[in-house]
């Protein structure tokens, strides 16, 4: 099956609402969303003709009577001659489902106003979204043909969204190769017309014919952003889109901050939490006075178990921040600095509060890190103030009244949570027994566990929890039952495969059981470094230590990790490479020198390394 961009499905029939879909913004001249009724301009600078025509259009509205309004609005518009009440009209026959009467107001539109762009291009819309794409070539030509030419290549890149109408992907791209024939051989349009094929394409599903494309829009003008977010939009499924992007960061004098946030995230999204710190490090130095680029730092740098730098990078996001008046509008985006995931959870109403609530709450947990309490319960006085959510703040309050050894004020903390319902029950009982986990209190953590899975049978997510506990206890049956318990519940529970696999390995038992059990996990979260860390593991306990090398290495890479570091420095020890070893293994100790897994392989090895404070 061929690869395929995501395409929202649309048919012409079901649209309905706001007509910013029909205006790429390219052409915009009024405004990107209009009222229900209201045209641009206020009534009073209207005549009592097209005054009363409009007020008797509107009252139809109020009544649900769509097609007993359109003709008052299309009589206003045809007597004004008026872009926005020609453009009104068209909104209430599409709102109606009358495709006809759309194609119908766009010809009369063009015919009052021949030169108006807005004319000609609504026509090609609605030929397109009638699946009548041949009609279209012409008024698309024409509209390309008067369009000035500094604003010929943002006409040329919004042609994408007509295509989004077609219900037949592959006969628009066919067709919009024609429509822009003229285009793609003119120098100053080469490159864009080039990109938009290149999308047209891989909407289509032929991404090879794409990539092609694309690169040849990236020779003929380099710094071409559309090449550039089409190699992002395929980078997930299709790796050799990652050249585009790089292609494009490469260029000078490039307009790089989007392309560049996107290119993080999806960095992140694979796992290659170095790389997408360097581009974000990139950011905030090209762009010192932009504060998500700050936040997208700090949280890059808490991933990489970096808090130190973290606490900079977030109070400097806050100072900016705090600079910023609450309606002033900026050219950054706002970034959800949730890098695992994306942003479904995403208060899009409140997003400078919802983005300072998570600069307090990583602020926290950063001072906490480097056991400033005083800070950290700062910090989360001033997330209390910020967000509704007031159960975070008590459980990381809890965290905090456990670190400085105060572990029965910690639990009856938790457990004032409330429990009425499932997903309060189950935060309750995952946040008790995290604080017991951190407090290396393991029996009581699993007994608050295997209580727990009982009040929420088949929860598995509890189930895995009290399986790594099962582990830390050493029930090593149990462990595996829970386990497989997991996977039946929840077949693409990528961490359940992982952690038996890596059991085992660990344990030297069933290697070849193991590996499969570890490579399924990689199948669902492809680049995962822990998941990659345990599959060097096993090939080195297999004895397979060049390929172990290269793995666990890969893993180190993506994510400098102290366990890791571990069991790379063994795999190099082993291969002769003893230099290279300790000098991973020092690495490891600075960030963590406290590491159990790293430092029973210094004591197993009699390897002894300068000390760190």
């Amino acid at each position: 099956m061929p690869l395929r961009l995501q395409v929202r499905p649309w048919t012409f029939l079901l649209l309905a609402g706001s007509l910013t879909l029909l205006w790429p913004t390219a052409h915009a001249q009024t405004p990107s969303t209009p009222p229900v009724l209201a045209p641009a301009h206020s009534y009073s600078a209207l005549d009592e003709y097209v005054f009363y025509r409009l007020l008797a259009s509107e009252i139809e509205l109020r009544r649900g009577e769509a097609g007993l309004a359109y003709p008052w609005a299309l009589e206003a518009a045809r007597h004004s001659r008026d872009e926005s009440l020609f453009r009104h009209a068209v909104e209430i026959a599409i709102n109606n489902r009358a495709g006809e009467q759309a194609l119908h107001t766009a010809r009369l539109w063009r015919q009052a106003l021949p030169h108006s762009v807005h004319a000609l291009e609504t026509q090609a819309v609605v030929l397109v979204a009638l699946g009548r794409s041949a009609e279209a070539t012409e008024p698309l030509q024409t509209m390309l043909d008067i369009t000035p030419a500094p604003q010929r290549s943002a006409a040329i890149t919004g042609l994408t969204g007509i295509l989004l109408r077609s219900q037949d992907q592959k006969a628009a791209a066919q067709w919009l190769e024609e429509v822009l024939k003229p285009w793609r051989e003119a120098k100053p349009t080469r490159g864009v017309s080039l990109a938009v094929l290149a999308r047209s394409w891989a909407m289509a599903g032929d991404v090879d014919r794409a990539l092609r494309l694309a690169d040849e829009a990236q020779q003929a003008e380099p710094g071409l952003e559309p090449a550039a977010q089409l190699g992002l939009d395929l980078m997930d499924a299709e790796p050799r889109g990652e050249k585009l992007v790089t292609h494009y960061l490469d260029q000078p004098n490039t307009q790089t901050i989007s392309i560049r946030i996107g290119y993080a995230r999806r960095l992140t999204r694979q796992h290659r939490y170095l790389e997408a710190l360097a581009q974000t490090e990139t950011l905030t130095h090209t762009h010192p006075d932009m504060a998500p680029g700050w936040l997208l730092l700090g949280a890059l740098q808490m991933e990489v178990n970096q808090p130190a730098k973290a606490l900079a990078s977030l109070q400097r996001f806050l100072a900016l921040d705090e600079k910023k008046p609450p309606s002033s509008s900026t050219e950054a985006p706002h970034m959800p600095v949730d890098i695992e995931d994306d942003a479904s959870e995403v208060d899009d109403e409140h997003p400078d509060r919802r983005e300072r609530a998570q600069a307090y709450l990583m602020l926290a947990q950063a001072a906490e890190q480097t056991q400033d309490y005083a800070s950290a319960q700062a910090w989360l006085e001033k997330l209390s103030e910020t967000d509704s959510d007031n159960n975070n703040v008590l459980i990381r309050r809890a965290s905090l009244l456990q670190r400085q050894g105060q572990l029965q004020n910690a639990l009856a903390l938790i457990h004032t949570l409330p429990q009425s319902t499932p997903s309060e029950l189950r935060l309750r009982i995952g946040s008790e027994a995290q604080i017991l986990r951190d407090a290396q209190a393991w029996a009581q953590a699993y007994d608050v566990l295997s209580q727990g899975n009982q009040q929420l049978p088949d929860d598995a997510d509890l189930l895995y929890e009290q399986a790594m506990l099962a582990e830390r206890l050493q029930h090593l049956d149990e462990m595996e039952q829970l386990l497989r318990r997991v996977i039946t519940l929840k077949p693409n529970h990528h961490h359940a495969y992982n952690a038996l696999g890596y059991s085992l390995a660990e344990r030297n038992e069933r290697l070849e059981e193991a590996r499969d059990l570890i490579a399924k996990a990689l199948s669902l979260s492809p680049g995962d470094p822990y998941i990659t860390d345990s599959l060097g593991w096993v090939e080195f306990r297999m004895g397979h230590y060049p390929q172990a090398v290269d793995l666990l290495q890969k893993a180190y890479n993506r994510r400098p990790d102290t366990e890791i570091a571990a069991h790379l420095g063994e795999a190099l020890w082993v291969s002769g490479q003893q230099d290279h070893a300790r000098q991973i293994w020092n690495d490891g100790l600075q960030r963590d020198n406290h590491n159990t897994v790293l430092q029973e392989t210094l004591k197993r090895l009699q390897v002894k390394l300068q000390a760190h404070p």
